[in-house]
């Protein structure tokens, strides 16, 4: 796990360079900064969404399937509910009123793309852990972003960016056999269409519930298995 445990790192160190700048920074470069998250988020979005080989009715079906789990297991609010009681526990004072969504917004960022997928199945296979140090310090960079417009929350993206790529990288002999390059195609592309969404959610276009769509990367791999 030397590529997760990496990847943890630069986040760990990217936020906390991004912390120093922004209590430097005054509140129009700030808001300059979310803004061009989001439009970053938005073509990344995009490039990710036209990854999938023509299958558009399986990412519909996974969307709305994966949308009513998540929406009846209620993610959003138990993520919301762990970020805020993070904030509760290991932050005080002014300044941390988007704890959560810095959170929310940096897990989704670093853990729905292939890099984070297919990296943490080679390095769980032994084979390669190069894709995960170059998402790392990817991740480094968008860290620094991400800290100087959402604050603290990003930094604590780090514990669950370990349980997913950590969790992947156990379970690696077992999810490797599933995982052909069209299968990641369309995780990419059912990925791509949640990081629009949370790009609509930066910049404030319109509040959608990302999170209650994460079961939809599970359903668009068993639909696929099926048809």
């Amino acid at each position: 796990m030397l590529g997760t445990l990496f990847n943890v790192l630069t986040v760990i160190v990217g936020s906390t360079i991004g912390l120093l700048i922004r209590n430097k920074l005054p509140q129009r470069y700030v808001v300059i900064v979310f803004q061009a998250l989001g439009l970053f988020t938005l073509f990344l979005g995009m490039q990710m969404a036209f990854k999938t080989e023509g299958n558009l009715l399986l990412m519909v079906f996974s969307l709305v399937i994966g949308s009513i789990l998540g929406e009846a297991l209620n993610l959003e609010q138990r993520f919301q509910n762990f970020g805020e009681s993070l904030k509760k526990r290991f932050t005080k004072g002014e300044g941390n009123e988007k704890f959560t969504e810095g959170l929310v917004t940096s897990f989704l960022l670093f853990c729905i793309g292939p890099m984070a997928i297919l990296g943490s199945i080679q390095e769980g296979l032994g084979l390669s852990s190069e894709l995960l140090y170059t998402k790392s310090i990817m991740d480094g960079f968008s860290s620094t972003a991400l800290a100087a417009a959402m604050g603290i929350g990003v930094l604590f993206s780090a514990i669950p960016l370990l349980l997913f790529q950590g969790g992947i990288t156990l379970l690696a002999d077992l999810l490797a056999p599933y995982l052909t390059e069209s299968i990641i195609n369309e995780l990419s592309a059912v990925g791509g269409l949640m990081l629009l969404a949370l790009g609509f959610n930066i910049l404030e276009i319109k509040q959608l519930k990302v999170l209650n769509m994460l079961p939809s990367l599970v359903v668009i791999v068993l639909l696929h298995l099926a048809f």
